[in-house]
């Protein structure tokens, strides 16, 4: 019998796989609506996040809310995660047997909620979800197919917040890749094609 998503998160909450359990405050799993067709993939958990439980809070999460508003959408309708649900000692970058540990559940996470379009925020997001060696600023605004689902690569919001915010030229571009997984919300579902490697 498939589990809900309220059953997972509550198993996660108290997940000791990796060393990253040792210096959490608390499992950020996720945040949303647990049927939404639109699903936010970024990083890991930074300061507000580990405090406050919930992905995206901080300045990045308020930018992320006020494009979403730009396209019609609300926050509440989309569901937004990480690759990985504890933060990081000083935020490094999670360690490949820490995003080993975390995989299933976010494996998980995608099966239970099965959105049709995913945005994956930046180079980390992008690159684990395409398990390719890219760059964001290649492949951004790119439609990929991955398991009968549309995956948008694009900016993460702090990137935006740290490059010159609202008037730089990523901010336009972020606007662009907005624009396009609107229009790939609006279309039909694509058929299950080009496989790129996960589950």
């Amino acid at each position: 019998m498939i589990r809900t998503l309220e059953e997972a998160a509550a198993e996660a909450s108290t997940c000791t796989r990796c060393r990253l359990a040792q210096g959490r405050t608390q499992v950020v799993y996720g945040v949303g609506n647990p049927h939404a067709d639109l699903m936010f993939i970024g990083e890991g958990p930074g300061y507000y996040e580990d405090k406050q439980g919930e992905p995206f809070v901080g300045a990045a999460g308020q930018l992320l809310n006020t494009m979403l508003g730009e396209i019609g959408i609300r926050r509440e309708d989309v569901y937004i995660g990480n690759v990985i649900m504890c933060r990081p000692p000083g935020n490094r970058d999670p360690l490949p047997d820490e995003i080993e540990a975390c995989t299933p559940w976010l494996e998980e996470k995608i099966r239970l909620i099965d959105p049709r379009v995913i945005v994956a925020l930046g180079n980390f997001a992008t690159r684990f979800i395409l398990n390719k060696p890219v760059s964001i600023s290649r492949v951004r605004g790119q439609r990929f197919t991955w398991h009968g689902r549309i995956v948008i690569p694009t900016f993460h919001p702090a990137a935006i917040l740290h490059g010159g915010g609202q008037n730089s030229t990523q901010m336009q571009l972020l606007r662009q890749d907005f624009a396009e997984l609107k229009a790939a919300l609006a279309e039909q579902p694509p058929p299950v094609e080009e496989q790129l490697g996960l589950f």
